[in-house]
């Protein structure tokens, strides 16, 4: 069990994509594998004192890359994206 806010929400994440969300309050946060939604919204609610609405969460599947005659893969990743409530809003600099 995740108990620190910091376990489940790893960062916010500054994207083009998340760029055009703002609008609509939704913010795009990378999270850790093994939160899952009440983890999350609870630790955005701590650390940036605001109302979440909704969440939304989304496994990325790594790709596959090549270095000279090796192939590898990067690391699958957990995507959430959180819909604050009216009047609310995180300060993004």
């Amino acid at each position: 069990m995740m108990r620190i806010p910091y376990d489940s929400v790893i960062s916010l994440l500054r994207t083009e994509k998340a760029s055009d969300l703002l609008p609509l309050n939704k913010y795009l946060f990378l999270v850790n594998k093994k939160a899952n939604k009440f983890q999350i919204k609870a630790a955005v609610e701590q650390i940036y004192k605001v109302k979440v609405d909704k969440v939304n969460t989304a496994v990325v599947s790594g790709k596959t890359k090549r270095v000279r005659y090796k192939t590898g893969k990067t690391s699958d990743w957990k995507k959430a994206l959180v819909t604050l409530k009216e009047g609310h809003k995180i300060e993004v600099t």
